[in-house]
């Protein structure tokens, strides 16, 4: 054992006794830095991060304390329009009388005149449901019975308070105009005075819900990551900004449990999601205002702040290290040369003298990095050949995947069109696919001018129109100027053939297919447009995934037309450049081809790039 100490004592002796100043140096001032730095930045960052949440929850609750106030103002002013009708018009009126009709009437009016941007209605009703005033409109609908309302009879059985309802379409009085307003209503009971005696009725203000949907809709949580939504006391929603998704069914909101909540920052799961919900009461009404920010929002300022303190860390070594190499640069002057061999290198020479004299370590580092330079630059013409090998085979694969299957069709047509007869539209048919075909094989050429790719679509639009008996109409515009361009060939008559196959085919009504080519700054685009029964967004999203529908190339709406062509654009142009599908279900497909705008000098170098 002791023997073997002393061996390893030696060693180290002997390495040491190698090493140079410069390295010992380097090594102990290294190490001090990287220990104290490390200590330094996680005891920061343990530090911030245990607050990070405390801190999310205090700025959500002063976003919902503000929302709150310009909500609780906006509701006190229109409850002011409430107290203003009862007090100061309703009990004044005595309603036995013309006279007392009539300035109830004119109160009213005058006072919808005076907020008219923030009310939409103001009407009040007797027990029975009968209108008594009314304004704007003031002819009720003959399928409403207001007595057999929610809001109604809500309002009547609580006395002296008021009642607020969730957003509705204002549906009580014939407008001439056909509008629809959305509304919250205040609705209240009120004393109707006839002949010195006194009935029960009920005052209905109207507001534009627009006002609250403003207040609520411009709020930010959580840098935009977090969303705020309105729920009355049983959780039925009052403002969401998915709230037309949620009504449609296509998501949903934890609504009905945030209404258990009391005021406070809560953490829940939804949907296997956690979130950090805070909770806010909007005063005498019941609402509740609820912010919502996901804890992945957490988790990212986390991974940022994380990430500032790693970059201070190693700045910090950084700096200790270079005042290190400054002060013992004295004794590394070939080290100093070997740097601007280095850097002579990093300009891009071919050829570098490398000094290996000087210390043992310097002359060793100078062979390693010179040997290690040769190796890399075989290796680096090695990856570029296989890369360029490899380029021009996919290439060719794609290329080849543009099949004219439908060429069997096209002349099983013209057989039938020339047996019955119609020997005119099938000479037509055939002199289209012959054009057709010339432009496809383009003398091998996998670059041609724009005006010989729109003719190509023209022909197969030609073909296809036939063979399905003008089941559709389709029309091409090009800019100005564009058909001397040039372009990968064979990029839209896949589209066309999608269209036709997954539009057309199931359209109601007569299909229109229309091709759009225009510039956009230093680009041109070309979009192909169908009226067709459209995709959802789950398939669009797919479309142009490669992995998507390999398992069955062939089969019906496996894509590969839109991913051939997309493909081919980003082999030649780069990843900027492809297809971009713009689609909804029942509205059709907007399918964008996006391609550099090449003139004649600038086809050249593609054509001697992508051709084989």
């Amino acid at each position: 054992m002791e023997k073997k100490r002393q061996g390893l004592h030696q060693r180290w002796e002997r390495m040491y006794r190698r090493s140079s100043i410069q390295m010992i140096l380097s090594l102990s001032f290294t190490a001090v830095a990287v220990i104290g730095m490390l200590f330094l930045g996680m005891a920061l960052l343990f530090r911030f991060s245990s607050s990070a949440n405390s801190m999310a929850a205090d700025n959500t609750r002063r976003i919902l304390t503000q929302v709150n106030l310009n909500l609780d103002r906006y509701l006190h002013n229109m409850m002011q329009v409430s107290d203003t009708v009862y007090y100061r018009v309703i009990k004044n009126a005595d309603l036995s009388q013309q006279k007392g009709r009539e300035e109830l009437q004119d109160a009213l009016e005058l006072l919808y005149a005076k907020d008219r941007d923030v009310l939409v209605s103001l009407a009040i009703f007797e027990g029975d449901g009968s209108l008594v005033a009314a304004t704007p409109l003031e002819d009720l609908k003959n399928s409403v019975s207001p007595h057999r309302e929610d809001w109604f009879t809500s309002a009547m059985e609580r006395i002296e308070n008021l009642h607020f309802s969730t957003p509705h379409v204002q549906n009580l009085f014939v407008d001439p105009d056909n509008r629809y307003h959305w509304v919250v209503s205040i609705s209240r009971q009120v004393e109707l005075t006839r002949g010195g005696g006194t009935q029960s009725g009920l005052l209905l203000v109207d507001m534009n819900f627009s006002r609250i949907e403003q207040i609520c809709k411009d709020v930010g949580l959580a840098n935009g990551q977090g969303y705020l939504y309105l729920i009355d006391g049983d959780g039925e929603i009052i403002y969401h900004p998915r709230q037309q998704l949620i009504y449609a069914g296509l998501q949903e909101e934890n609504n009905l449990t945030a209404a258990g909540y009391p005021d406070g920052t809560h953490t829940e799961t939804f949907h296997s999601q956690r979130r950090q919900v805070t909770i806010k009461t909007v005063g005498y009404t019941g609402w509740k205002l609820v912010g919502v920010v996901p804890e992945e929002t957490l988790r990212d300022n986390f991974s940022q702040l994380l990430w500032f303190a790693m970059f201070m860390v190693f700045f910090s070594i950084f700096l200790l290290v270079f005042v290190n190499l400054r002060l013992s640069e004295w004794i590394t002057a070939p080290m100093k040369k070997l740097d601007r061999a280095v850097r002579e290198l990093e300009k891009g020479r071919e050829t570098v003298d490398f000094d290996v004299s000087g210390p043992y370590e310097i002359a060793h580092l100078s062979r390693s990095i010179q040997s290690m330079v040769s190796t890399m630059r075989h290796l680096m013409d090695d990856i570029l050949q296989q890369e360029e090998e490899k380029r021009r085979s996919e290439l060719n694969v794609l290329q080849s995947q543009i099949n004219p299957h439908f060429l069997y069709n096209t002349l099983d047509s013209v057989v039938w069109m020339t047996e019955n007869g119609r020997t005119q539209e099938a000479v037509i048919m055939l002199t289209a696919l012959a054009r057709f075909f010339r432009i496809s094989l383009s003398r091998g050429s996998s670059i041609i001018t724009l005006a010989d790719e729109l003719e190509h679509a023209k022909h197969y639009l030609t073909i296809q129109k036939m063979r399905y008996k003008n089941k559709f109409t389709a029309d091409i515009t090009v800019e100005p100027g564009l058909e001397s361009l040039y372009t990968v060939k064979l990029i839209i008559q896949p589209i066309l053939e999608n269209a036709i196959y997954h539009g057309m085919e199931y359209a109601d009504g007569d299909g229109l297919i229309h091709v759009d080519a225009h510039r956009s700054g230093g680009d041109v685009i070309i979009e192909v447009s169908d009226n067709g029964p459209g995709m959802s967004p789950k398939m669009v999203e797919q479309l142009l995934r490669p992995d998507w529908g390999a398992a069955t190339p062939g089969s019906k709406g496996s894509g590969i037309g839109f991913r051939n062509v997309h493909q081919r654009l980003q082999l030649y142009f780069g990843p900027d450049y492809g297809l971009t599908i713009i689609s909804e279900p029942d509205n059709g497909t907007v399918v964008r081809i996006r391609i550099p705008a090449l003139d004649e000098e600038a086809a050249r170098r593609y054509k001697k790039e992508g051709d084989l």
